[in-house]
């Protein structure tokens, strides 16, 4: 069973982040759309950041010598193509010494079901690494899923930590039934249901497409 971390528990700035995201006349600002996207990156990963292990570290200041405190290793990003972008910059943005891979990876619709095409990978060695998997809508879960399929592939990270933007309660049960080793989910919320072609309910739409134009 999964671990997990949902920002909208509580009354913070991530509901107007969310609501505007979610709202068809905001959408059509795409820089607003993408800056909404990079500010709860920025939030989800402050808030992860306490999971981190910190270290004491003597720092000269102009006056004396003091103690401080600094991230005892750098974890490790790694974005979903392509939607993941803009999030993945407000990751990058407070993990700024951070390693950083790239994954893509997109549902295939066919009849009665929907496959997963993971088509690029390019990572530093994940052993023993705090990993970030950072993917803005959990939907079915599949995609991460295959992606950490994958990844294990070439090493074990030490810890796994799973970050979106909207998740659905199926992408979940998906994610924590199949991905074995331990991981913890972080979401800014998590929506209520999948339709009948498992998008997201209430959602945003497509993400990728809202952020940066429309795929053939």
């Amino acid at each position: 069973m999964s671990k997990m971390f949902v920002l909208s528990d509580c009354d913070n700035i991530v509901h107007q982040y969310l609501s505007e995201l979610r709202d068809v006349e905001i959408q059509k600002d795409r820089t607003r759309f993408r800056k909404n996207l990079e500010r709860i990156g920025g939030i989800l990963a402050y808030e992860l950041s306490k999971d981190l292990h910190f270290i004491s570290k003597s720092i000269q200041t102009p006056i004396e010598v003091t103690k401080g405190k600094v991230l005892d290793e750098q974890p490790l990003l790694i974005c979903v193509l392509r939607a993941a972008m803009p999030f993945f910059q407000g990751f990058l943005d407070v993990f700024d010494k951070a390693d950083c891979g790239f994954v893509g990876a997109y549902r295939q619709e066919k009849e009665n079901r929907i496959d997963i095409e993971f088509l690029y990978q390019a990572t530093p060695d994940i052993s023993d690494r705090e990993v970030i998997l950072i993917d803005p809508m959990l939907a079915t879960g599949k995609s991460i899923v295959s992606t950490v399929s994958n990844l294990l592939k070439i090493g074990a990270p030490k810890s796994l930590h799973i970050v979106g933007v909207i998740a659905a309660p199926e992408g979940i049960e998906h994610i924590s039934s199949q991905i074995e080793i331990p991981h913890k989910i972080w979401v800014g919320t998590i929506d209520k249901a999948l339709n009948e072609k498992s998008y997201i309910v209430p959602g945003l739409g497509d993400a990728g497409d809202l952020a940066f134009g429309p795929k053939l």
